[in-house]
C-alpha cells in the first residue's frame, strides 16, 4: 500500500481483501493502537508525571517492577477488556491469564504481551517498546484456561511490537509480510512509512551480551571467536557489535539495517530454559523476523515450532540476518 496510508485504512483494505470478514480483528487492532498510543504518551512525559523509577515490586520472574511497567500492564489490560473482542489475556507482568469479568463482552482472541520491554532502561532514557501476539480463542469458552495460550508460535494470528524512541513506531505483521507505522502525534494516526520490511540476508553485526562470554555454550563461542577475528578468521569480514539491553530496540535495528540479536543459553540460565520469555518476546518477534526474511531460533531449534509448556517459559533467542542466523543453527547441529 502507499505510504502515508493510516494504520485504520491499512486494516479495512486487509480485512476487505478476505471474503466474509466480520471486522472483528480490526476493531481488536485499533484497541491495541490505542493502548500504544497511550503508552507512548507516559514513556514520553516520565519524571514529568513521576512515573519513573520502581515500584518496589516484583512480577512471576522475580524481577523489580518499575512504576511505568505497572502503568503499561493496567492501560493495555483494561484498553483491551473493554473493547470486546478478546476472550482472555496473559502478560508479562501478572501471574496468572486474566479473566475478564463476567460482565464483560466476550470475543474470539487473546492476547499476549510485554507492555514495556526494556524497562529496566527507562530511567536513563533509552528506547522501550510494547510487544503483543494475537490468538484465536476456543470456541464457547467463557473463560479460557492457561491451556488455550499454549500455541506454537505458528499459530499466531498477528504479531507486532510498538517502539518509543525519538518517534512512535508500530511494526506488524498479520502473515502477509511485515509493514512498520509511524506516529503522527498531530493528527494522533499511524501512518505507513515503512512498507514490505525485508531484512537482508548478510550482516557484519552481532548483538549480544559480552559480560556472559565465560557462560556460553561452545557453538556460540566458536562463532563469536569468529565475528572478532574478522577478516583475518575464517569469516574473512569485520564485525560490529552492538548492544542495547532492550529487545524492541534490537530488533528494530535488524529490521532496519540486518544483523544477528543472540540470548542464548548459557550456565547461568539453563535451569530456567533460557532469559526471554516464550510468549511474550520470543514467538512474536520471531513471526515478526520470520516474515521480513530472517531465521529465528533457539540454538538447535526453530522458535516458532517450539510447544509452549507453560505461560512465563524462557527460551534462548537468537534472531535476525537469514545467513548468519543459519550459520549459528549449524554450528549447534554439528
Amino acid at each position: 500500500m502507499q505510504i502515508g496510508t493510516s494504520l485504520t485504512h491499512f486494516l479495512i483494505k486487509s480485512q476487505r481483501a478476505h471474503k466474509g470478514a466480520s471486522g472483528d480483528f480490526t476493531l481488536l487492532m485499533n484497541d491495541i493502537v490505542s493502548a500504544c498510543k497511550v503508552i507512548s504518551s507516559y514513556v514520553n512525559k516520565g519524571n514529568l508525571i513521576g512515573i519513573l523509577g520502581s515500584a518496589e515490586s516484583e512480577n512471576i520472574q522475580g524481577e523489580t517492577q518499575k512504576k511505568l511497567d505497572i502503568i503499561s500492564n493496567d492501560v493495555f489490560t483494561n484498553t483491551l477488556m473493554q473493547g470486546g473482542q478478546v476472550a482472555g489475556l496473559a502478560s508479562e507482568e501478572m501471574d496468572d491469564v486474566y479473566h475478564l469479568p463476567a460482565t464483560a463482552q466476550r470475543g474470539k482472541y487473546l492476547c499476549v504481551y510485554d507492555p514495556l520491554d526494556g524497562s529496566s532502561n527507562i530511567d536513563v532514557n533509552v528506547t522501550v517498546g510494547t510487544i503483543f501476539s494475537v490468538l484465536h480463542a476456543p470456541e464457547g469458552v467463557a473463560n479460557p484456561s492457561e491451556q488455550a495460550f499454549l500455541l506454537p508460535g505458528t499459530e499466531q494470528v498477528t504479531a507486532g511490537y510498538c517502539i518509543y524512541g525519538p518517534s512512535t513506531i508500530m511494526i506488524l505483521t498479520t502473515g502477509h509480510g511485515v509493514n512498520g507505522f509511524t506516529l503522527d502525534k498531530d493528527i494522533g494516526e499511524f501512518m505507513l512509512t515503512h512498507p514490505n520490511i525485508m531484512i537482508p540476508e548478510d550482516t557484519a553485526e552481532f548483538a549480544i551480551n559480552m559480560s556472559n562470554q565465560r557462560f556460553w555454550d561452545a557453538p556460540i563461542t566458536r562463532y563469536i571467536d569468529e565475528c572478532l577475528i574478522g577478516k583475518d578468521g575464517p569469516r574473512g569480514k569485520d564485525f560490529n557489535m552492538r548492544w542495547v539491553a532492550s529487545m524492541v530496540a534490537e530488533i528494530h535495528r535488524i529490521l532496519t539495517r540486518g544483523g544477528i540479536f543472540m540470548y542464548p543459553i548459557d550456565s547461568k540460565h539453563r535451569e530456567r530454559g533460557g532469559k526471554l520469555r516464550l510468549m511474550y518476546e520470543a514467538n512474536p518477534m520471531a513471526m515478526i523476523i520470520e516474515q521480513a526474511g530472517g531465521l529465528a531460533i533457539t540454538g538447535p531449534d526453530r522458535i516458532m515450532s517450539l510447544k509452549p509448556q507453560k505461560l512465563h517459559q524462557r527460551v534462548p533467542v537468537i534472531m535476525g540476518s537469514k545467513n548468519e542466523v543459519q550459520i549459528v543453527w549449524d554450528y549447534h547441529k554439528a
